[in-house]
């Protein structure tokens, strides 16, 4: 351990009195030098969207400390950019999110900067409907989406209710840099804000025009009263509860059973130890309710509400989980079929995904005559391009974006990815589909069967700690520099290289631009519509691993899929 950080740990052990948590933690790792360093050994990192990391004392931890001084740089760059500047807060259900969000609060209060708070917690697109609904410079949403209950989070959001360009999160990051997280961070009570009209609770007329924003978005909503839709929903102890139900029942879904254990606000989330929607053991409970009532369909959103996943009857008496590229392929391929048919679709259709999600679109696209943007990962890139058809009056051409992993929006009235919105339409399509006596298993064989049946995995792999970080660089460069020429015996016809901005043509060399902003990211593309997507983690310490086959069967993808899996297993652990 340096002496840097055993003074970093002494100076805390001086100032950080008043959170009783830390004051503790700081007490009980007094002379483990390992402790310490894991704490302070660097300053947690804001990110390109903010902060995100596990909770306790030190530098390098989620804390109020921590959340202020961020709060303070993210607060200079509002007062240097806007003139009599507000921002909008909300936060989720997760351990100390409402500490977190008051303290956030209380420093821009104190620094002039008017602040509108949600009564209780409430799901990310609600915060960034609040952001654009209540005219904001900026919004804080206090969230770790979907990670372990160890960890919490903090995302920015600029004036237009995306999270915070890579130019303005630069230099914020500028900002936070220079601010003393005990000397120079601003801060008030947060009772007194509100008694002086510094702070102001986010009002129901608000959330009001939320919903009816939402419920704008629906196509055939008229069929669900009467579709006999049984729905079985789990918030996975999170912010979705309230709204998602309150939608569900206005179109008129009244057989909506809860998952009990899931139900209600818990940061612990005992009942699924990492409450992301894509992973099976987070809808344990949720399939075992299944059993008993026989839904239609299984809904769960995660934590902050901006990821739906869900699970249907397979027709063999249990029931199938859809994955993200899945529900975002049927989800399109609905919306294009309807709006179509009952006219409403508009001129020049614009769609957007990320470059990590999958490909099955594409046709689909083509037959409807939409354009379909690719952007880098992150549902920010499909939020600028809502942005900038709005700058050029062609806001309603867009009609739908999402990503592989569980995020959607339809609409335009947010600029994150919604899963109230998404709920929704989901439970609209399978209502739609049961009153042609369709089932969801069934719509998704005719969509293969139509497109092409595609194959889509992601994998993790995890490097904790600070040599972590440094085997994740080499790795990421070794990609670079030793790039391989074949994967799973298939033979590498193009790379791109999204921080050179180019794609490079195995055989002759050549390069095209990839038109898109500098990121930490790698492709590999091989023949028969296979691919493999690499890039770290922005918000932890992971490499992700995107994996694309296609096959006449699902089988035959799953084939070519195990192939491409065992080579990059080798590439990454080497």
């Amino acid at each position: 351990m340096s002496t840097k950080e055993q003074d970093l740990y002494q100076l805390w052990c001086e100032n950080a009195a008043e959170d009783p948590d830390l004051t503790k933690e700081l007490a009980d790792i007094a002379g483990d030098d390992e402790a310490i360093r894991e704490r302070f050994y660097h300053d947690l990192e804001f990110g390109t969207g903010g902060l995100r990391g596990v909770l306790g004392a030190g530098t390098a931890r989620m804390n109020i400390y921590t959340v202020r001084r961020a709060t303070q740089g993210l607060a200079d760059y509002v007062r240097e950019s806007f003139s009599d500047p507000c921002v909008a807060i909300s936060y989720d259900s997760r351990i100390k999110s409402d500490t977190f969000a008051k303290a956030a609060a209380s420093v821009f209060a104190a620094n002039g900067i008017r602040v509108y708070i949600y009564k209780e917690l409430m799901p990310t697109p609600m915060l960034s409907w609040a952001v654009r609904a209540l005219h904001c410079a900026a919004g804080v949403m206090v969230t770790a989406s979907h990670n372990p209950a160890k960890y919490n989070g903090y995302k920015a959001y600029g004036a237009d209710g995306c999270q915070i360009t890579l130019d303005v999160a630069n230099t914020v990051i500028g900002k936070i840099k220079a601010v003393d997280v005990f000397r120079d961070v601003k801060t008030t009570d947060f009772e007194r804000a509100v008694a002086d009209g510094m702070i102001s609770y986010i009002d129901n007329d608000t959330i009001e025009a939320y919903y009816q924003k939402v419920l704008a978005q629906g196509i055939h909503t008229a069929l669900c009263p009467n579709s006999g839709l049984k729905i079985v929903y789990t918030p996975l102890n999170g912010t979705g509860n309230k709204p998602v139900r309150e939608i569900l029942s206005r179109i008129g879904i009244k057989d909506v059973t809860v998952v009990p254990e899931q139900e209600m606000p818990d940061g612990n989330f005992t009942t699924c130890p990492y409450p992301n929607p894509e992973i099976r053991e987070a809808l344990e409970y949720g399939l075992r309710l299944c059993d008993e009532v026989q839904p239609d369909l299984l809904l769960a959103t995660d934590p902050d509400c901006d990821r739906v996943g869900i699970a249907v009857p397979d027709g063999k008496g249990g029931y199938a989980l859809f994955t993200g590229n899945e529900v975002g392929a049927m989800l399109f391929q609905y919306i294009c079929e309807q709006r179509t048919a009952i006219g409403t679709m508009p001129e020049r259709p614009l769609a957007v995904k990320t470059i990590v999600t999958t490909d099955l679109v594409k046709p689909i696209a083509e037959e409807y005559g939409v354009e379909l943007l690719d952007v880098l990962t992150g549902f920010k890139f499909i939020g600028e391009q809502i942005g900038l058809l709005e700058q050029k009056g062609e806001e309603s051409r867009y009609i739908f974006g999402f990503e592989e992993s569980y995020g959607y929006l339809a609409g335009t009235y947010v600029r994150d990815k919604d899963a109230v919105v998404a709920s929704m339409l989901i439970v609209e399509m399978a209502a739609y589909y049961r009153t042609k006596g369709i089932s969801m298993m069934q719509a998704r064989e005719n969509l293969y069967a139509k497109y092409g049946v595609f194959r889509h995995k992601q994998e993790s792999f995890a490097f904790e700690g600070v040599s972590g970080m440094h085997k994740m660089q080499e790795i990421m460069k070794s990609l670079r520099t030793d790039a391989p020429a074949i994967i799973g015996d298939l033979p590498v016809t193009e790379s791109a290289d999204y921080l050179t901005g180019l794609f490079t043509d195995a055989k002759t060399g050549t390069t095209r631009p990839t038109n898109l902003p500098k990121s930490d990211v790698v492709s590999f593309f091989l023949p028969e519509h296979a691919s493999v997507i690499v890039r770290p983690s922005g918000t932890e310490p992971k490499i992700k691993v995107y994996y694309t086959t296609a096959g006449k069967t699902m089988e035959e993808a799953a084939a070519m899929a195990a192939r491409l899996e065992t080579d990059m297993h080798r590439l990454i652990h080497q």
